[in-house]
């Protein structure tokens, strides 16, 4: 099967880089590549934000902060690259062609973004369309689909399974107002729609992460395709 995981700068990333999580995550990804071929791509986190927030205080134009939190999404890769060893690519491919060349070199594929404008979610799910994955797994420190932030609003209702058009509804329908949250970007979610890649929302939790992928009973959110 072919498996992207799109895993939040926040996991990796949560103030300083959590070495600790990123060495459990990277033995689980060997682990998966054994029966699977897996291709990760990371988020910029604290480090990223960071770097933004001090370019905009000059005067950075949105697309030169774009760029720079490329830049701390591929650092972050790089870490969590270092941490799988030889089983990955030796540095963070800047395009999906790339990308598609070291996945048929057997290697892990790790990376971070290519264009500005496009979030983490977004690159990995182009990069799922494009390599004809099986699966797509979002990785956050969410563990699925809440119909509210769940970090504001301890009633928030975890979906069991929603629809994709359900979804892009609430993150750009009306239903987007005071209370709500954006879970995916747009852009994630209607290529995930126009694709029909099945979709997963699993929180970072590394058993909870096995169970998902292996039909088991898990906790999170499964993104039906209609």
């Amino acid at each position: 099967m072919k498996i992207v995981i799109s895993i939040g700068g926040s996991v990796l990333v949560p103030d300083g880089m959590d070495a600790g999580y990123v060495k459990e995550f990277a033995g689980f990804i060997k682990e998966l590549s054994k029966k699977h071929e897996v291709s990760i791509v990371t988020g910029g986190g604290r480090l990223a934000r960071n770097y933004i927030e001090a370019a905009r205080k000059f005067g950075a134009s949105e697309t030169s902060c774009d760029i720079i939190g490329i830049r701390a999404t591929r650092m972050n890769a790089s870490v969590l690259i270092s941490a799988i060893g030889n089983s990955a690519n030796p540095e963070p491919p800047k395009s999906f062609l790339d990308a598609k060349k070291y996945l048929g070199a057997g290697k892990i594929v790790v990376m971070g973004g290519t264009h500005p404008g496009h979030s983490t979610d977004g690159v990995a799910a182009m990069l799922a369309e494009y390599i004809g994955a099986d699966l797509f797994i979002n990785v956050s420190n969410v563990d699925g689909i809440y119909d509210n932030d769940p970090n504001k609003n301890p009633d928030a209702k975890l979906y069991g399974s929603i629809s994709i058009d359900k979804v892009i509804g609430m993150i750009s329908g009306s239903s987007l107002g005071a209370g709500k949250y954006e879970m995916v970007d747009l852009l994630a979610a209607k290529v995930i729609q126009r694709s029909g890649i099945r979709c997963i929302f699993a929180g970072k939790d590394i058993r909870n992460l096995k169970n998902a992928i292996e039909g088991k009973k898990f906790t999170g959110t499964i993104v039906d395709r209609k």
